[in-house]
């Protein structure tokens, strides 16, 4: 028997010392070989311990979901900037290897960044190179508000006549164009060359540029915190109003953010002049649902109509379709107050600067229409 070299003297040291009632030697075999196993799998377990020796671990992608399903404590009537979830297509190429998925040149990847266009042309709501999507019980006639006179007219003088500002200034964008993204991104940024400000810059400057009196506030009124936001923005807005009484029109320039799962997140873009585009959304309040105190909404779509008109014939597939929805926005402080969403947290920044230049020309176009 292979132990009975080393039990043996066992056995009878065992014995020595006066085990009396261990007459059968191999039960007293089978007790001592268990013993040494568990002394085996405890010595074991101690030099894994000391040693270091660990397993393994996948990477887990640790999705955020929509950026936008953020939520502030807004004034009455208010909310924050609406966001659409996008179904992902079987068109979507998935060549990326396994290893590719769980990392990239600066850290573990976190989901992929999928490209989308949003037509206006299948707006519930169309005239005239005119796309909206109603999402409230109001009964909207396009063709009259387009034709409709606005209450106000642009003057070309040194008086203020735009301000431009930002609720959610510290919204930012890719600063490369990517598949994916990894655990090295975020969504806001305090550096002005690289959220809002920088897209109210280039808008402001076209403005200006056409002979418009344009105002840029750059306060960031979503840091350090984002909840209340918009109620700081009005504060803003109705001091520069009081300072400017001569100011008709309020932009303020948002960036959107779509996911298409946990993980995944949209860009919508579009190719005007053989160069990527940021889409971007016109979205506007209403009196109606829960809102209340907003009795001039409907000066505000007069404008956004006719602003949506004049992106969409000076670049067609630039605009996604306006967004009417039962929310203030802040839009009731003005006759002239309209919300525009500049792509999403997947566009790049050379997109949505690109996008910003399209749309301050289409302002430009439209206000000077208007003196």
């Amino acid at each position: 028997m292979l132990f009975s070299a080393w039990y043996n003297p066992i056995l009878g040291g065992i014995n020595f010392y006066g085990v009396k009632n261990m007459h059968n030697r191999g039960s007293i075999a089978r007790f001592i070989s268990v013993c040494f196993i568990c002394i085996f799998i405890i010595c074991y377990g101690f030099y894994t311990a000391v040693f270091g020796v660990s397993d393994t671990s996948a990477a887990v992608f640790e999705g955020k979901g929509t950026l936008s399903s953020e939520t502030e404590d807004l004034p009455s009537g208010t909310d924050s900037t609406p966001s659409e979830k996008v179904k992902s297509e079987s068109s979507v190429s998935d060549s990326s290897s396994a290893e590719s998925i769980l990392t990239s040149a600066s850290g573990v990847v976190k989901g992929k960044i999928l490209s989308r266009y949003i037509s206006p042309y299948s707006a519930p709501s169309s005239y005239n190179n005119t796309y909206m999507k109603n999402n409230t019980e109001l009964s909207i006639d396009i063709k009259g508000l387009l034709s409709a006179e606005l209450p106000y007219k642009i003057e070309k003088s040194d008086q203020v006549q735009v301000l431009i500002m930002h609720t959610h200034t510290t919204e930012s964008f890719m600063t490369t164009d990517s598949d994916c993204y990894d655990d090295t991104f975020t969504s806001r940024s305090r550096d002005e060359n690289l959220n809002m400000v920088k897209i109210g810059n280039i808008v402001a400057e076209k403005l200006n540029a056409a002979g418009i009196k344009t105002l840029h506030d750059t306060t960031q009124h979503d840091y350090p915190e984002y909840n209340g936001s918009y109620s700081r923005a009005a504060e803003t807005i109705c001091s520069y109003l009081k300072k400017y009484p001569g100011i008709k029109i309020v932009m303020d320039l948002h960036r959107d953010a779509i996911s298409s799962n946990d993980t995944d997140k949209v860009k919508v873009v579009t190719e005007i002049n053989g160069k990527k585009a940021a889409q971007v959304m016109i979205v506007m309040g209403s009196q109606s649902g829960s809102v209340k105190n907003f009795p001039d909404w409907q000066e505000n779509l007069k404008l956004a109509l006719r602003l949506q008109q004049t992106l969409e014939v000076m670049y067609p597939t630039l605009a996604r379709p306006l967004s009417l929805n039962s929310k203030n926005y802040n839009e009731s402080l003005t006759t002239g107050s309209i919300l525009i969403e500049f792509g999403t947290d997947a566009n790049t920044l050379e997109e949505a600067c690109y996008s910003a230049e399209m749309v301050g020309n289409a302002a430009a176009s439209l206000l000077n229409t208007l003196t």
